[in-house]
């Protein structure tokens, strides 16, 4: 254990570990703040799909030159969130349907451009550090960036707590009583775009349905209660981010792999003893 101890102290030093691990920390928190609220609302699936939106949109700011691929990229996963939870579930192609299809669709086109048109001396690495993340390669103004936004995330989530449980829950009866529904899915849809934009770094496109379900599929076993699971899964994202950081730091082992494996060890952990519980009170 010292020495363990000991080598974490020393990888500390480096700026890329603390980085990786304030960036890891702010996007488990955020990701599983919307969470609990996708599951429920049956869009778990989501954050593939618009990681792969995502994906497609780097690929066609690579192709332009941009050097800056945020706001294109923040841009256009923001639509594509919008449209999938306010029209998804309206329109001749249902939610799970049309998420395949962006889903599926923006990978090929993604990946075809960046064949096309790449100017990359080595398109398999970029390819491969966009599909499972690239956190230890993080620069400074990316860390206060994604700590900007994530202080946003936390804070509209939390001003609007009431109003996204309501349309969560029951979004006919939230309409009924006078709640503006569709302003708040318009804000939800926001807010998961901003988490997947901020994710693809950590985990990479496609581990980040991971990085959402996960968390608040364990807290679920444990607790009943909305608030309760927010925060279990809120504190069950979060530890396992940082674990999962560490142990890829020491072990040298893929990070967005390690974390996931950490979220999938804690959901048999909290599926065990959700059971155990369910026997005892039987």
């Amino acid at each position: 254990m010292t020495a363990i101890l000991e080598k974490i102290a020393f990888y500390w030093n480096y700026p890329f570990v603390r980085y990786a691990l304030i960036v890891g920390v702010l996007i488990a928190l955020c990701s599983s703040l919307l969470g609990v609220t996708l599951v429920l609302k049956r869009f778990s699936f989501i954050g593939d799909g618009l990681s792969h939106v995502a994906f497609g949109a780097m690929a066609i700011a690579a192709v332009l030159g941009l050097t800056d691929d945020m706001p294109l990229t923040l841009g256009v996963t923001v639509v594509c969130a919008v449209l999938l939870l306010r029209t998804g579930q309206n329109t001749k192609i249902k939610g799970d349907a049309a998420i395949a299809m962006i889903s599926v669709g923006a990978l090929a086109i993604g990946y075809l451009l960046m064949n096309l048109f790449s100017t990359s001396s080595n398109l398999s690495v970029d390819v491969c550090s966009t599909l499972f993340g690239s956190i230890l390669t993080l620069s400074k103004s990316e860390v206060w960036l994604c700590a900007g936004l994530s202080v946003v995330v936390v804070a509209a989530f939390l001003l609007y707590y009431n109003k996204i449980f309501a349309v969560t829950f029951d979004e006919d009866f939230a309409k009924a009583v006078g709640t503006k529904a569709d302003l708040y899915n318009l804000l939800i849809a926001v807010i998961v775009a901003v988490v997947i934009v901020l994710a693809m770094n950590l985990v990479g496109s496609l581990l980040i349905s991971a990085l959402v379900i996960f968390p608040a599929l364990s807290a679920m076993r444990l607790f009943q209660n909305f608030r309760s699971v927010t925060v279990c899964s809120a504190v069950l994202s979060v530890s396992c981010a940082a674990l999962g950081i560490l142990v890829s730091i020491l072990a040298g082992t893929p990070v967005g792999s390690t974390i996931v494996a950490a979220d999938i060890l804690a959901f048999l952990v909290c599926s065990a003893l959700g059971r155990a519980r369910g026997g005892e009170t039987g």
